[in-house]
């Protein structure tokens, strides 16, 4: 699915790369609240800008704005901070251009690198090194039409699909779209409840009475620091 990485490059195109813009919103260390890797102390990288408007969105703070970074100055401070695994984050990191090369100089660095993608937006440029936690965006997030079928139905096995639903209605209409438009789908499902609307004990109810594939998961982050918006 994933175009050959970054590995390798001369030390001049490297240089080159190292200098590109990114306008970043926040890094910092914290534990990783959701996915597969939960648990794991985590550097976020969380970059600026986001054209879909999710209803239920947490991190509206990251739409506008940002402070002008580079490449080379974000692998540096991810390096300071001296834990392996980091996440690429937003708002939606791939509305920013430079965004995948970000990715791929974080992989040659020796990092295991995470990125959050909204599900809207083509994953075949990615490093193939970092694995990508797209989200399939439900109708109740107002932002369903922005799904990229082919590009979520093609996520691999290393890769995870995270559905956030606000409702039953929302569970049942994504429970229908693992057969049809996401038929053969490798990755591991994550279903998580919109904070605040839906009990987690509830979709736990939905997942058992359907016998639907994947994993429930908490935001653990919000579990720890419930009173915390940035920066967790």
């Amino acid at each position: 699915m994933m175009a050959a990485g970054a590995a390798g490059l001369r030390e001049s195109d490297a240089t080159g790369r190292n200098a590109l813009p990114i306008a970043l919103i926040e890094l910092y260390a914290s534990i990783q609240g959701e996915s597969t890797h939960a648990g794991r102390p985590c550097t976020f990288v969380r970059l600026a800008g986001c054209p879909l408007r999710c209803r239920w969105c947490d991190s509206a703070y990251t739409f506008v704005g940002g402070t002008k970074s580079s490449i080379g100055a974000i692998v540096a401070e991810v390096r300071a901070l001296g834990l392996p695994l980091v996440e690429v984050t937003g708002g939606e990191p791939l509305a920013q251009k430079h965004a995948p090369a970000l990715v791929a100089a974080l992989a040659d660095a020796g990092f295991e690198v995470l990125i959050e993608t909204s599900g809207a937006f083509p994953l075949a440029h990615l490093d193939p090194r970092a694995r990508v936690i797209a989200d399939l965006k439900c109708p109740a997030s107002q932002e369903a039409h922005r799904n990229l079928w082919d590009a979520l139905a093609g996520l691999r096995a290393v890769d995870e699909l995270k559905i956030v639903v606000a409702d039953r209605a929302d569970f049942d209409w994504a429970l229908a779209q693992l057969p049809t438009r996401l038929a053969g789908l490798a990755a591991t499902i994550l279903w998580s409840a919109v904070h605040g609307e839906v009990a987690p004990a509830d979709l736990a109810s939905w997942l058992l009475e359907t016998r639907a594939p994947g994993r429930l998961q908490l935001q653990l982050h919000k579990l720890l620091w419930p009173a915390a918006t940035r920066g967790v």
